[in-house]
């Protein structure tokens, strides 16, 4: 058997598994973490542009898009929201693989549960498995892969085809086809994401598409090329050097990647997170006024120095991929959230300055644990010369320090709020957290609905 036939043969024997309640409550917490993140970027000047360049595909079908109550088939819902999902950079992080599997995976399912009328209980079965298939692959094929692809748009079809086929109850051979059909259209350029561009976000919007529409072709009977992973021009031959297929189906069925996600505390790139945190933690440790700091020295890995290398930024874009504007930003306003990509944030002054005092390299010991731990060493230098330093050994909303489920609404809500009002913002998160079940039609109507 293929790779992926093997990963066919597991969906559909998924369809009889009884999942616990703690990899269900996971799934729960996936999906309420995927909804902040699409409400966010609901009201972006990204978001209104993909919905004028979709006017024409608006206003048909049965499948709800956020920002408008305009609704359309499956495939453009998938596309717009797996996209807008991933404007704010709120979206979930699977650690090992270098992935954020919730704006491919959730959005592609979402559209089609919504299209069908699943229920959340459903819904929720898909997203575990469509996690499991796309996770399993981010793993084995890094850190190679992460040198030149966005891992979220290319494994991100295995992870939408994964879901749909198991909404639509496809056979092995069937789900097998969905995800080979999405293979051979994985794609995502890291350059996208290395200057001022509305590409990035696309990335997982087409992910969600391709898998979705990979599953519906298979039901209807399109195949794939079974060894796309493996072949000699194939996934892994492509995009990655030396994958380690051996190790793509340890524990499968018995352990679920779920229970290990990454929920973003912060609104930018995850890169910055460690070094976030440190700085989070000096500044709790000890009385430092941020007027007497002479220098910040952050040791990173490389990713941190890659991609997250702009100072001084002129767009909340470039912000979210700056070390020293979230860094700075932290130490002036306090958090890192939206507040802290507003045009009056961007031209705060202190945060200008404080920006020439972060000073950041490779540290060795960093870069020898990327992807298994993200990790920052942090030295904050007083004019007094007195310099305060922690190792962060990981980003707090890791797996080994994970946000609370207060911690998780709370997040929810300071996004949700201010677009979709209290009422409706409370309802949904009690409905994704605490529902025995529902229609995912009537999740849809919660956030669709945008009140005036």
């Amino acid at each position: 058997m293929t790779l992926l036939e093997q990963f066919g043969s597991f969906i559909e024997g998924s369809y009889q598994t009884q999942f616990s309640p703690e990899t269900l409550h996971c799934a729960r917490r996936a999906l309420l973490d995927w909804h902040g993140a699409l409400i966010a970027g609901s009201d972006t000047d990204v978001a209104q542009r993909l919905r004028k360049g979709y006017q024409e595909e608006l206003g048909v079908g049965s499948c709800s898009i956020a920002g408008t109550s305009q609704k359309s088939f499956s495939r453009a819902a998938a596309f717009l929201n797996g996209t807008i999902s991933h404007i704010a950079e709120f979206d979930d992080i699977f650690r090992d693989g270098a992935y954020h599997p919730a704006c491919p995976t959730i959005s592609g399912a979402f559209a089609l549960a919504e299209s069908q009328d699943k229920s959340v209980h459903d819904l929720l079965a898909a997203i575990i498995v469509g996690y499991e298939v796309s996770t399993r692959i981010s793993k084995v094929i890094q850190p190679s892969h992460y040198q030149f692809f966005h891992t979220t748009g290319t494994v991100g079809v295995f992870g939408a085809a994964a879901a749909c086929a198991h909404l639509l109850r496809l056979n092995a051979s069937q789900a097998c086809d969905a995800m080979a059909t999405a293979g051979t259209f994985a794609s995502g350029l890291q350059q996208a994401f290395r200057s001022d561009s509305m590409t990035k976000p696309m990335h997982p919007g087409h992910a969600a598409e391709v898998g979705l529409n990979a599953a519906l072709l298979a039901q209807a009977g399109m195949t794939g090329t079974p060894d796309i992973l493996e072949g000699d021009a194939g996934f892994g031959a492509a995009l990655c050097e030396s994958p380690r297929w051996d190790l793509l189906f340890n524990d499968l069925g018995k352990t679920w990647n779920i229970e290990q996600m990454t929920f973003k505390n912060h609104g930018c790139c995850g890169h910055n997170f460690p070094a976030i945190d440190a700085v989070s933690h000096l500044l709790n440790a000890h009385k430092i006024d941020p007027k007497d700091i002479q220098q910040i020295r952050v040791g990173g890995y490389k990713p941190t120095v890659e991609v997250c290398h702009y100072v001084h930024p002129k767009s909340p874009f470039e912000a979210k991929f700056s070390l020293s504007y979230t860094v700075s930003a932290r130490i002036i306003l306090g958090r890192v959230r939206e507040k802290a990509f507003l045009p009056s944030a961007l031209s705060d002054p202190q945060i200008y300055a404080m920006e020439d005092k972060v000073k950041l390299a490779i540290d060795p010991e960093c870069a020898s644990h990327f992807p298994v731990h993200r990790s920052a060493k942090v030295e904050i230098e007083m004019a007094d010369g007195t310099v305060y330093a922690h190792h962060q050994l990981t980003r707090h909303g890791d797996p080994d320090e994970p946000l609370t489920d207060q911690e998780l609404v709370d997040k929810f809500h300071e996004l949700a709020e201010p677009r979709i009002g209290l009422n409706q913002a409370q309802a949904l998160a009690s409905k994704v957290l605490e529902s025995p079940d529902t229609s995912v039609r009537k999740l849809a109507e919660l956030w669709s609905k945008i009140p005036t």
